[in-house]
């Protein structure tokens, strides 16, 4: 993992993100970047958002796991990963769902909603 390093002055992070952005699409570089930086937490991310699993509701974003579903906002999110696991001072720790919110935004590939989660979340 990264460990909080920096590469010409942003974090690792906001180095694959914009390596995305600059392409549009996940590259096998930018792919081999995110597992280097973030090992199997990127790999499942990077699956999650491969399967259309990135949810954009007006009031959250959803990420779509194989059991439930998990709301993240600013990098922070409802999982037991998130919770217990991640040093929240280290900016390039984050869970697979924040990880595939930045993939998906990154490339365009959230699936928006124009309604509230909070509404959907009553009929599940």
């Amino acid at each position: 993992m990264s460990g909080g390093r920096q590469f010409r002055g942003v974090t690792a992070v906001e180095e694959w993100e914009q390596v995305l952005r600059d392409a549009g699409e996940l590259t096998p570089a930018a792919v081999e970047r995110i597992t280097a930086v973030h090992g199997d937490r990127g790999a499942r991310a990077i699956e999650a958002v491969g399967e259309d699993r990135i949810k954009e509701y007006r009031d959250f974003t959803v990420v779509v796991g194989h059991e439930e579903e998990y709301i993240v906002e600013d990098d922070g999110c409802t999982c037991k990963d998130a919770e217990f696991n991640l040093e929240a001072a280290d900016p390039d720790q984050l869970c697979w769902h924040a990880i595939a919110v930045r993939i998906a935004r990154a490339i365009g590939a959230v699936d928006e909603h124009d309604m509230w989660y909070s509404e959907v979340r009553e009929f599940i």
